[in-house]
This record gives structure tokens, C-alpha cells and sequence, in this order.
């Protein structure tokens, strides 16, 4: 079965981190770009992170850039997100999706996603 799988969240408290995990099961994770997005209740999912399929590329929302940083091992095919000064806002669940030619916005058609992990930022 072509899958991703998240795993890694939780609840945390304000300022702590949390790593996310974007697993494949069925596919190589090598040729994809893989984006990370976010969805609070009662708001739009939003794009956190992507990375390109060489890893030579990432790129962040304005609210992540220089607290969560984006990277891929293609040994163990997965795609991590390290979420540092976590805030209560960046409370969502997480999800990841792959595909096999860009890092696009959270409507596009991409190949897989994951079924989301939740995080929860709170004391």
C-alpha cells in the first residue's frame, strides 16, 4: 500500500520542540518534494515547509522561518520537520504530502498525503 505516515506529535509547552517524521510505505521518498502543512480548527490548511527531492531547496512560511527547519533522509525515506520555540499558535495538526515535480501550495493536487499528527502547543 502507497502511504505516508506522520508521526512525532504531541503536546508540548510553549517554547519546547518537537521532531515530525513523514514516513513512505510503498514508495521511494527520493523523488519527490515533499511539503509539510498545517491545519488549526476552524482555519484554511496553510503550507509550513517544503523541500525539493535533492534537499537542494527548502522554503518556510514567514511564521516558521528560523524555528523550524525542514530535512530528508533518503536512507530511511523519510522527511523530518524539527520544531524549535514552539508557540501556542503552531498548535495544528501537522501533515505532510509528496510529489514528484514541485513544492506547491496547499491546493495542489499532490500525489500522497499523510493522515496528519496532532500538535498541540500549551501549559
Amino acid at each position: 500500500q502507497l502511504q505516508l505516515v506522520e508521526s512525532g506529535g504531541g503536546l508540548v509547552q510553549p517554547g519546547g520542540s518537537l521532531r515530525l517524521s513523514c514516513a513512505a510505505s510503498g514508495f521511494n521518498l527520493d523523488y519527490y518534494a515533499i511539503g509539510w502543512f498545517r491545519q488549526a480548527p476552524g482555519k484554511e490548511r496553510e503550507g509550513v515547509s517544503c523541500i525539493t527531492s535533492s534537499g537542494g531547496s527548502t522554503n518556510y512560511a514567514d511564521s516558521v522561518k528560523g524555528r523550524f527547519t525542514i530535512s530528508r533522509d533518503n536512507a530511511k525515506n523519510t522527511v523530518y520537520l524539527q520544531m524549535n520555540s514552539l508557540k501556542p499558535e503552531d498548535t495544528a495538526i501537522y501533515y505532510c504530502a509528496a510529489d514528484r515535480l514541485v513544492c506547491g501550495p496547499p491546493e495542489y493536487d499532490y500525489d500522497y498525503w499523510g493522515q496528519g499528527t496532532q500538535v498541540t502547543v500549551s501549559s
